[in-house]
């Protein structure tokens, strides 16, 4: 059985590169349908799309993850290609990504960025993204190489059970933590990552949006992992109590007298709250484990690349 293949390509400003991007893609995938979901732009991304062959539609929420929650919600198919629409992935490398997702029965691919230049990855974003990657690997698995990558294939399974909370960037950790937490099947495949457009200034802010990736990262952190988030959050907590404790005690082993009484007061108080985290752990885990249950058995609904029987019509090139 032939997969229904759809190409997402979420754009905001993109009209030096979305006609050109959407060429490669009609010719590298020329069975799928391309999608273009405009995010409010105020160039000619719309027009230009839809010159190029693209369906286009519009999401009014601003944020790369409002359009990726609403292009999942409304596009029905088999396999899809999520792609960003500056023009820096390589179209070419699409056709390698479906057939690893179909081929292996795997739920995402990401396409892991290999530069030519400095120009097309910038020095500060390749730390960023290395040391936000091995944040996210130490607590979730390490089984991803480029976290932040903007170019995946994803299974129809994978999309319909994504909870798509973030609003913004942050959409790619939310893929990942999404993956390891259910334990999906998952590959990787390096892809070409070029420069964008000399017209086109990137979205992206360096510090903004990596201190946004950081803090869905601690969310995720709190609420797939409770009892580590506020295990840790109790033993820090205790550790300052009996730092503050531990001169009230000389004092009274000395003089038999508390004349620190606030500071016996924050001591006893922070004790109480460090035990009072690690039981509220203990609680949101029993919580957590039952709703990654849900969430397992409606992945586990929707049948898998395996299971449908897909056949590539043409090999990879």
């Amino acid at each position: 059985m032939t997969p229904r293949v759809a190409v997402l390509i979420p754009c905001y400003n993109e009209a030096s590169s979305i006609a050109a991007v959407v060429a490669d893609f009609r010719a590298a995938l020329p069975a799928a349908t391309i999608h273009v979901y405009d995010n409010n732009s105020t160039d000619d991304t719309v027009s230009r799309a839809a010159a190029a062959g693209a369906l286009v539609r519009r999401e009014a929420l601003q944020g790369k993850g409002q359009v990726v929650r609403r292009m999942f919600a409304d596009i029905e198919a088999d396999a899809y290609i999520l792609v960003d629409g500056d023009g820096t992935y390589d179209a070419a490398a699409a056709p390698a990504l479906l057939a690893r997702l179909l081929t292996d029965g795997l739920d995402m691919v990401t396409g892991t960025r290999q530069h030519d230049s400095a120009a097309a990855y910038r020095p500060g974003h390749q730390f960023g993204n290395r040391l936000l990657t091995g944040i996210a690997a130490s607590i979730f698995g390490d089984r991803i190489t480029d976290m932040l990558s903007g170019y995946r294939a994803f299974s129809r399974r994978f999309v319909k059970s994504f909870p798509a909370l973030s609003a913004g960037f942050e959409t790619e950790t939310e893929f990942t933590v999404h993956a390891l937490e259910l334990a999906m099947p998952i590959g990787e495949i390096m892809v070409r990552y070029g420069e964008r457009p000399a017209d086109s200034p990137s979205k992206l802010n360096t510090f903004r949006d990596g201190w946004r990736i950081l803090r869905m990262i601690l969310m995720l952190l709190r609420n797939e992992r409770p009892l580590r988030f506020f295990g840790m959050l109790g033993i820090v907590t205790l550790l300052v109590a009996i730092a503050l404790a531990i001169p009230v005690f000389v004092e009274f082993a000395r003089t038999g007298l508390v004349p620190r009484l606030p500071t016996a007061v924050l001591a006893t108080g922070l004790s109480l709250l460090s035990f009072l985290s690690a039981f509220t752990g203990l609680i949101l885990q029993t919580v957590t484990i039952g709703r990654r249950e849900m969430k397992r058995l409606a992945y586990l609904a929707v049948p898998g690349p395996l299971a449908a029987g897909f056949r590539l019509t043409e090999p990879p090139a």
